[in-house]
């Protein structure tokens, strides 16, 4: 043995390890929440299958699925990125859980960078469970990976940028309630299950402006009608992204 197999190495350790080290913690404690796998999980399985199989809402396809899975998968980037995302980062700001990290060898932007890419990690969950739901209901999605793939970027970016505002200016009793309220409502009203055109034309065009519409619409017309990018969606999503992160960059608060 020689005499330095002991020798203490002090120091923190790489700021990369240390990313990946809080992303698979952060991502664990978010499959073991049985309330936030109910949000980002179940729901919408539950939503899509049951809005395939029982013919309740008009989608104008020749089959609801078509319509429906990318909807689906818009609000499952939803419901990580802005309601859980949210809930979680409040209630850890709450009992002093982001205090104390910030005050560790993690820097704060690396503490948020974790955050993202646990949200990305779920998502992928998400997606490819929702998918295979969706191809076993006889979905039958066209278009380019790639451009899904940026969609779902921009959406997530947009979706996060908005969660850390509600989570980093609010308190958490109030962004629990707010943050599932927007879901709700986002749900109903962001063209996921219900097609826009069944709105009063004074309301669409403001509809089309949130994210959520931006997003279902993007995947609609990308996974059902085989188009390239949808600039004006990738626009709105992009903006919702640059306004919602640049706040939450501002106005977030540690305490």
């Amino acid at each position: 043995m020689s005499a330095g197999t002991f020798t203490p190495r002090p120091g923190a350790a790489p700021v990369s390890r240390m990313i990946l080290a809080q992303t698979a913690l952060e991502t664990r404690m978010l499959l073991r929440n049985g309330e936030q796998l109910l949000l980002t999980v179940i729901i919408p399985a539950l939503l899509l299958t049951l809005f395939s199989a029982v013919d309740i809402v008009d989608t104008g396809s020749e089959r609801s699925v078509d319509f429906l899975a990318p909807g689906i998968l818009a609000l499952a980037v939803m419901s990580t990125a802005f309601t859980g995302q949210a809930i979680a980062t409040g209630f850890d700001r709450r009992y002093g859980v982001l205090k104390r990290l910030g005050a560790s060898p993690l820097p704060r932007w690396a503490l948020m960078a974790a955050k993202t890419l646990s949200v990305l990690v779920t998502e992928v969950l998400q997606i490819a469970l929702l998918t295979v739901i969706a191809l076993a209901l006889g979905w039958s999605p066209q278009g380019n990976p790639l451009s899904v793939a940026a969609l779902i970027l921009l959406g997530t970016a947009a979706f996060s940028g908005l969660g850390l505002l509600m989570a980093g200016t609010l308190k958490a009793e109030m962004t629990l309630a707010a943050a599932n309220l927007a879901f709700l409502l986002l749900l109903v009203g962001g063209g996921v299950i219900v097609p826009l055109e069944k709105f009063p034309d004074a309301v669409r065009s403001a509809l089309g402006l949130l994210p959520i519409s931006a997003l279902s619409d993007g995947l609609r017309e990308v996974l059902q009608h085989g188009a390239s990018l949808p600039w004006g969606d990738v626009a709105v999503l992009a903006g919702w992204a640059v306004l919602g992160l640049g706040a939450a960059a501002r106005l977030f608060r540690w305490e």
